[in-house]
């Protein structure tokens, strides 16, 4: 699924490539996603112009001029794509054409579990989809003591936590592991166990991490791809991510004592972490 890098990544991709311009028709060839595709989304978005494009948590908002916001999710294989060619070309899983002054974009979602409506602006804060969400990694009010305000009743492992969008929005399966990995925390630490110091090494390594992925384009392990069509490649940088067995990054274990890294199961999801340097 993409995560936050990823939604940043495609979020600017399409600021640059499509930028703000007037919306001049619209297609739905298939509504049935996540949650279906409103019947009058052509009509609704038509002759609008795009004012803006921002990001919260793992969703994309195109603000309009028509006083409507388009938002968007990616779900678990969907991406936006630019074309240029009049008409444009469609593919397998392309599901919607926005054609704008600037281009046509163009979503495409494989697995249908992605997400594409549109409220009224003045809604937005107060949307379900945005009401229960936690403070952005890159938010000036994430602190230590928030974090250790959020995490010391929670009798749940520290990467679990790390998940849950209502305390932190944007954090996914890979980089929760590699967020652990860079701050040297064990992914089976307790969340409530985690010291007010700690909860200032994650915050700092979130940053961090997801900082390098954004600059590096995102991950590209499946089906994301950036809107150009070209590949992310912070997946050559994972530290721990689906690296079993490996030795991990600077490595001062001994791999035939340790196996490297480990890989763990929790709460359906795989860890990745080294048990010598992860405490």
């Amino acid at each position: 699924m993409p995560e936050l890098p990823e939604v940043e990544t495609t979020k600017n991709a399409l600021a640059k490539g499509i930028g703000c311009c007037r919306i001049l028709d619209a297609c739905v060839f298939e509504n049935r996603l996540r949650i279906s595709i409103p019947d009058d989304f052509k009509q609704r978005i038509l002759h609008a112009s795009i004012l803006s494009y921002t990001r919260i948590a793992k969703y994309i908002v195109i603000k309009l001029s028509n006083n409507l916001d388009i938002i968007c999710h990616l779900g678990m294989s969907g991406k936006f794509k630019l074309s240029y060619q009049n008409p444009p070309y469609r593919e397998k899983h392309d599901h919607v054409f926005i054609f704008t002054e600037n281009g046509t974009l163009i979503f495409n979602d494989p697995r249908r579990f992605g997400l594409l409506t549109y409220i009224e602006n003045s809604q937005l804060s107060n949307s379900s989809f945005f009401a229960k969400l936690g403070l952005d990694p890159f938010s000036p009010n994430l602190s230590p003591q928030y974090l250790w305000e959020k995490l010391k009743n929670k009798n749940i492992p520290i990467k679990v936590a790390l998940l849950d969008q209502s305390i932190i929005a944007g954090i996914g399966n890979i980089y929760a592991s590699e967020i652990l990995f860079d701050a040297h925390i064990s992914p089976l630490r307790i969340a409530h166990d985690i010291s007010l110091k700690e909860c200032y090494f994650l915050i700092e390594s979130t940053k961090k991490i997801l900082q390098k992925a954004i600059d590096a384009g995102g991950s590209t392990l499946r089906d994301y791809h950036k809107p150009d069509g070209s590949e992310g490649y912070f997946q050559f940088m994972h530290c721990v991510y689906n690296k079993t067995g490996q030795p991990c990054i600077n490595c001062s274990c001994h791999l035939n004592e340790t196996g490297g890294i480990q890989k763990i199961v929790q709460a359906g999801r795989s860890s990745f972490y080294c048990a010598t340097k992860q405490k």
